[in-house]
């Protein structure tokens, strides 16, 4: 499921939004394929006598394993790593929801970190620092983490050009510095928020 229109700001607009890797199935996954397995060999080989309860034993681990793996489906459907104009999101949860934002503005440094199966199947976790109460964030599985720290660093240097270019414009007019902000605000650099903050901050001035 994509990320609600409703989790973003006015004028902020959405450049990434990804599900985890396949790879978040691998314990349910693996778990499920083991147990149908078992069934089916123990179903096949095992014909009446003391043993004859085996098969419906395993008849119920199975259910019980897809059962696990249908609930880990749908909580993968409601997880998304996100990237904005103007913030990093992460929501997970179906029923009980629970999610991180980090603001581009707060983003000092971004890493990846991949096993050797995970950069077979292009898979990983991404590190980000940021100068929040958190610190540093850690998401797994997350789908090609090399190229997603390419473009989070890339709207990260973007956002601090841009917000540069307007401080350096700090001498013009306070007419100027509005254009500036409303120019800003349109390419959706500013949320309608830090925009009304600046405004009043300008006209406070």
């Amino acid at each position: 499921m994509p990320l609600s229109p409703k989790h973003l700001n006015e004028n902020e607009e959405l450049i990434l939004d990804i599900h985890p890797h396949w790879w978040y199935f691998a314990q349910s996954g693996g778990a499920a394929v083991a147990a149908i397995v078992a069934w089916y060999v123990g179903a096949s080989s095992i014909d009446g006598g003391f043993m004859e309860w085996l098969p419906k034993s395993l008849g119920i681990v199975v259910a019980l394993a897809l059962v696990w793996l249908g609930w880990e489906y749908l909580q993968w459907r409601f997880t998304n790593f996100a990237i904005t104009n103007a913030r990093v999101i992460y929501q997970e949860g179906l029923i009980s929801k629970k999610g991180v934002e980090i603001p581009l503005e707060r983003v000092n440094n971004v890493n990846f970190n991949q096993s050797i199966v995970e950069r077979i199947l292009g898979a990983g976790d991404l590190l980000i620092e940021s100068g929040g109460q958190d610190g540093q964030q850690r998401f797994t599985d997350i789908k090609r983490p090399q190229a997603v720290k390419k473009i989070l660093l890339n709207h990260v240097q973007r956002r601090t050009d841009l917000r540069a270019g307007f401080v350096q414009g700090g001498l013009d007019d306070v007419a100027t510095q509005l254009e500036k902000l409303e120019g800003l605000l349109q390419r959706g650099s500013l949320t309608r928020e830090e925009f009304d903050r600046e405004k009043r901050r300008l006209l406070g001035n």
